[in-house]
């Protein structure tokens, strides 16, 4: 019998090529498998053709199948696979050799996992020493462990949670002090009072390496030192889509994403451009060079450099031993003990100032990227650590020039935004002004809600597309009163303004309180309303929307309208900085000598004289000021001499602001820390429009008659002396 096999071997070969088309391995294991393959074929016997279909089985030589590594290549050009980077082979030598407990989390993938808890141990602590050489692999990042963390505990012990991918990244870059350790070390030392005296029992702090986070989350994290009575920038946030490490960073090769970034930073080729990046939020000269064109990174380098000058001045002449800093060579800062500027021994002439000090310098080292992470939160402990110093110092360095924070709308660290962060939410009655997103949400739902705190206002507050810088639009604005004002078609940026700056008070707010209660009789349901910080915008439209507490009987200017093309926020004041234009005001105000902000105090635009004084010469804002002074005796003695009403004193710094003046000095202090209760209708109006002018420091100019106008009506008002005072009248009263 004959047999013919029909072609099956491109069947067999087709089996094959799948095995081998795996991944190679340089030594490969064969291993054999028998596969089931069909054949037909032609049986050769006397009579018709007999075609046979029949299974059989033969055995194949492959290779076993190896996966392919998603990202492998990225992976292995990153920091993350440098086997012979220091951040590996520290401990190679040591004996034993293995990655110590208190490093491991950070420098071996196996005591990352040990931390979080991915290999089944206690999640939080390492339990055991890593073995030299484990680096940070797929597997330390992409397991069960790390999909669901959202939370993150730094340094400092406080907790930032709500987070995403992100969380694993930061875990490590972190840093490893912080305030809290900084001030510990300083109390064991026993020197949390006696800053100036060195102790051989106080030590340098060091942040380590790399942390990005604790840059970027600022005061929410404290890994710099942060000094007794200053607040700081919180989390910098970016551009919507770009506030994370992931989203800035390439998760496997780590690399920044120029080809993303660029497109709005369009004067950046390469990562090494970003140095020279500044904002229109950047908009101070934080290290007092002159320079305003360098960038934030350059800033930060001048202040290091003044703080090293400082604090060479302070080693000298407080601690007693000069000191130098060496970055390259652990423990960093070195005694200069013969006065060469080089380091000779380990620095040991610690005081609590200096180690505040020196641990902000290293912070403002460690990050590489500290400019782009949060810049301003690194600023400010420079600045700070300089200031600092300089109370030690026989003759403090000159800082008059140096620059801390922002301008008002960028200032994150001031408490307009900071006030909430314990509570985590600005509240919807806050948000609208004091949250990135309020004002956004406002024009576009035409509501307020809670919001999360924010590092100052952004771009986008205002702005609804970063290419072309198109504002959000109010053809009309509604006040605390009801009224509703625009500043017209041609000005609807203006009116951007006021949604903010028009204050949360008003007279028809107060007037409702009152009701129709005797204006001498204490009124238990009275309580002190406040008209809120910068209410220009209520000044600016005085009478129109009356936002002073204003009199029954009595007529009122409106809106101040001033000349020509100045007649709104947005054409006297610069749209970011704030500050106003003086050299446009100098063109028409040539009888003053404008220079400075100040020095518009100084403008008048009539010869009476309001407040009586006799000076016809003085500025708007010093008539306001005579009558303002007036306004506060008036305040006192009314109370003094009300049988009803306790003694009053006021403090600028101290919400509720007025208070009873517990010694009868007549000068807020110390004791006088009770929140002042005894209100007649007649006091509350008073005290409502004194705090009105002091909330706005721009009042003599915003609607300076306006103002003087309320002060009058409020000083007659609460028996106080007028007979040398002017009110002055509408325009409509001296036509008749």
């Amino acid at each position: 019998m004959n047999i013919r096999h029909k072609p099956y071997v491109w069947l067999l070969s087709l089996f094959l090529l799948l095995f081998l088309a795996a991944c190679g391995q340089e030594d490969p294991v064969t291993v054999t498998r028998e596969v089931e393959v069909e054949v037909t074929r032609e049986v050769e016997v006397p009579g018709p053709e007999v075609v046979v279909t029949e299974v059989i089985t033969v055995e194949v030589m492959m290779e076993p199948e190896i996966p392919v590594i998603p990202f492998a290549a990225q992976w292995l050009s990153s920091a993350h696979a440098d086997a012979s980077a220091q951040a590996f082979v520290h401990w190679n030598e040591d004996d034993p050799a293995e990655v110590p407990t208190r490093c491991a989390k950070c420098h071996s993938g196996v005591g990352y996992m040990d931390f979080i808890g991915a290999d089944g141990s206690e999640a939080g602590v390492v339990d055991a020493a890593a073995p030299i050489g484990s680096l940070v692999t797929c597997e330390a990042c992409h397991n069960d462990a790390t999909v669901d963390m959202t939370s993150v505990t730094f340094p400092s012990g406080i907790e930032i949670t709500g987070l995403d991918a992100e969380a694993r990244c930061i875990q490590c870059h972190q840093g490893r002090s912080s305030s809290v350790s900084v001030n510990a070390n300083i109390e064991e030392a026993g020197l949390t009072e006696a800053v100036d005296t060195t102790s051989e029992d106080l030590g340098f702090s060091n942040i380590h390496y790399y942390a990005a986070a604790a840059t970027q989350f600022g005061t929410l994290a404290k890994g710099g030192y942060e000094y007794d009575g200053m607040s700081y920038d919180a989390k910098f946030e970016h551009v919507e889509g770009y506030n994370t490490c992931t989203s800035c960073h390439d998760p496997h090769t780590l690399e920044i994403k120029l080809d993303e970034c660029v497109a709005c930073h369009t004067d950046v080729d390469t990562v090494e451009d970003f140095t020279d990046v500044r904002m229109i939020s950047s908009l101070v000269d934080y290290d007092g060079d002159g320079n305003m064109n360098e960038g934030v990174y350059d800033e930060i380098e001048g202040l290091r450099d003044i703080l090293y000058t400082t604090m060479g001045t302070y080693s000298a002449e407080v601690a007693g031993m000069p000191i130098v800093y060496d970055s390259s060579s652990y423990p960093y800062f070195f005694a200069d003990e013969d006065g060469d500027g080089a380091g000779d021994a380990r620095y040991g002439n610690w005081t609590a100032r200096l180690t505040k000090a020196a641990y902000n310098y290293q912070v403002s080292l460690k990050d590489p990227g500290r400019f782009a992470h949060g810049g301003k939160y690194i600023i400010q402990l420079l600045y700070d650590s300089i200031a600092d110093l300089n109370k030690g110092l026989a003759e403090p360095i000159d800082i008059s020039n140096l620059r801390r924070i922002d301008h008002g709308h960028f200032a994150g660290s001031e408490q307009a935004f900071r006030n909430w962060d314990e509570d985590g939410m600005v509240p919807a009655r806050c948000s609208q002004c004091h949250s990135a997103d309020g004002l956004p949400l406002l024009a576009q739902e035409g509501v307020t809600i809670a919001q999360h705190p924010s590092n100052g206002l952004e771009c986008a507050t205002c702005h609804t597309n970063s290419d072309t810088y198109e504002r959000y639009e109010f053809t009309e604005v509604t006040f605390p009163s009801g009224a509703t004002v625009s500043f017209g078609e041609e000005d609807l940026d203006s009116n951007l303004c006021i949604n903010c700056h028009q204050g949360r008070a008003s007279s028809t707010g107060v007037d409702r309180a009152i009701g129709d209660a005797d204006p001498d009789a204490v009124t238990d349901s009275l309580r002190f309303q406040n008209i809120h910080y910068f209410a220009a915008g209520a000044t600016v439209f005085g009478g129109d929307v009356q936002g002073a507490a204003q009199y029954p009987g009595k007529e009122y200017i409106g809106e101040n309208e001033h000349v020509g093309r100045f007649n709104s926020c947005t054409e006297c004041h610069n749209t970011h900085t704030l500050e106003v234009e003086i050299e446009d005001c100098a063109n028409c105000h040539e009888d003053v000598d404008l220079n400075t902000a100040e020095d518009l105090a100084l403008i008048r635009v009539s010869e009476i004289d309001y407040d009586g004084d006799g000076d016809t010469a003085e500025g708007l804002a010093g008539e306001i000021e005579t009558m303002y002074e007036q306004l506060y005796l008036a305040l006192q003695a009314y109370a003094t001499n009300n049988a009803n009403t306790d003694s009053i004193v006021y403090n600028s710094h101290s919400y509720p602001y007025f208070f009873i003046d517990a010694d009868g000095d007549g000068v807020a202090g110390p004791d006088d820390t009770g929140r002042y209760g005894t209100w007649t209708p007649r006091l509350l109006r008073g005290a409502y429009n004194y705090q009105y002018v002091a909330k706005d420091p721009g009042a003599y100019a915003h609607n300076g008659q306006y103002v003087i106008q309320i002060l009058y009506d409020a000083i007659e008002d609460l028996g106080g002396d007028v007979s040398n005072m002017t009110r002055p009248v509408l325009i409509a009263e001296t036509d008749g």
